[in-house]
């Protein structure tokens, strides 16, 4: 006759019951620290509408200085690249630019700024190809591992898209 299955000691159940509880336990506090420690107030993520004063065509706008100076918004410091290093053409549809977003911060793990233009058509529209130049200007101004670029048209349609 087989001899009958050993039975769990009470002990051995209450244990590893406990260790669970304690497990988690540990898990939540963990989860409920983890964001609350930051002390960065900086207005980095706020979006900045970028618009040319009266009398200018919106190429000048910026004088020539590093990129990330105080007062300026992303559109702006954005712009001011373009003007020092970019070819005509790319000065030409840089006008155009009215917002740029997240292109302040750069994790070099999934970069993902976007470009606001004042076209329309989207991307099988007449301005497919000054999105491409918009697109191909911000490459040559900023840098990382993994980024992408996308440019919008005023309706928020996608006119082109290129990785940096």
């Amino acid at each position: 006759m087989p001899t009958p299955p050993k039975k769990r000691s009470v002990g051995k159940i209450a244990g590893l019951g406990c260790l669970g509880i304690i497990g988690l336990f540990v898990v939540v506090a963990v989860a409920a620290s983890g964001g609350g420690d930051s002390t960065d107030n900086s207005n980095k993520d706020k979006a900045v509408t970028a618009t040319a004063p009266a009398g200018t065509d919106g190429a000048e706008e910026a004088p020539a200085q590093e990129a990330g100076p105080a007062g300026l918004s992303q559109a702006e410091e954005f712009r001011a690249c373009v003007a020092k290093t970019g070819t005509a053409t790319e000065k030409a549809a840089i006008k155009h630019v009215t917002k740029v977003t997240g292109a302040d911060k750069r994790n070099n793990i999934l970069d993902a700024p976007e470009v606001f233009t004042d076209f329309t058509g989207g991307l099988m529209g007449p301005h497919q190809g000054k999105g491409k130049l918009i697109a191909s200007a911000f490459t040559s101004c900023y840098e990382s591992d993994n980024g992408l670029v996308t440019v919008y048209d005023k309706d928020g349609e996608i006119l082109a898209n290129a990785n940096y």
